[in-house]
């Protein structure tokens, strides 16, 4: 394991982290505040990221692909959502869905700050480079997690949001693709074709912020 790949290991640990729990806690909270209080039952609406990380998922598949591939994928605990609380129950579990992406765009709005502040004193101790490493991880995985998140496939958060707004009649219909969407999804990765459609979105959103904020987002 090379010392360049435990160094953006070390800078990327915190970012991926916050960007995985606030996503998933960011689920529980909307789905709390709409009548569902099965997330906070669980004690699922924690910044505590035991409570969210999957060993498979967060873990073991992320690092293989990072070591293995230009692409990450990977996936947290799904925060249990009842949709028999609600009184809207489509509409309702894609406000909870889109509640996902939204909290990964407020962090890549923060992480892009702290770029901005991490590029200021980096002109007076050229040493704290990792911050700026640190900051730039942080925009690039919450932008990579919307990214993927809003594509319109049940069960990705897109998906679910599509189906909050389509007619009950067509969204019944529509959400019976969900057991077949991480292999569409898988299918996509594997052929290339989920990169080459991702990856100029990542680019372009990334550089929107960086525009923002008056900072090159690079690693």
């Amino acid at each position: 394991m090379s010392s360049q790949f435990l160094y953006y290991f070390a800078a990327g640990v915190i970012p991926v982290l916050l960007a995985i729990t606030l996503h998933e806690a960011a689920h529980g909270w909307v789905a709390y505040r709409l009548g569902d209080n099965t997330a906070k039952r669980l004690g699922r609406i924690t910044m505590n990221p035991i409570k969210h990380i999957d060993l498979v998922g967060t873990i073991i598949v992320p690092i293989a692909m990072a070591l293995l591939t230009p692409f990450l994928l990977g996936w947290a605990k799904p925060v249990p959502v009842d949709p028999r609380h609600f009184k809207a129950p489509l509409l309702d579990m894609g406000l909870v869905a889109a509640a996902g992406p939204l909290s990964n765009l407020i962090m890549a709005l923060f992480w892009a700050a702290f770029i901005a502040v991490a590029s200021s004193m980096m002109q007076a101790s050229p040493e704290l480079g990792f911050l700026y490493t640190m900051g730039t991880i942080g925009v690039l995985i919450n932008v990579l997690l919307i990214v993927i998140n809003i594509m319109p496939i049940p069960p990705l958060d897109g998906g679910r949001v599509v189906a909050g707004i389509l007619p009950p009649s067509i969204a019944i219909h529509y959400m019976r693709i969900e057991p077949y969407g991480m292999f569409i999804i898988i299918a996509l990765l594997a052929s290339g074709i989920l990169g080459k459609i991702l990856l100029p979105q990542i680019q372009q959103f990334s550089a929107l912020i960086g525009y923002l904020f008056g900072i090159q987002i690079r690693l």
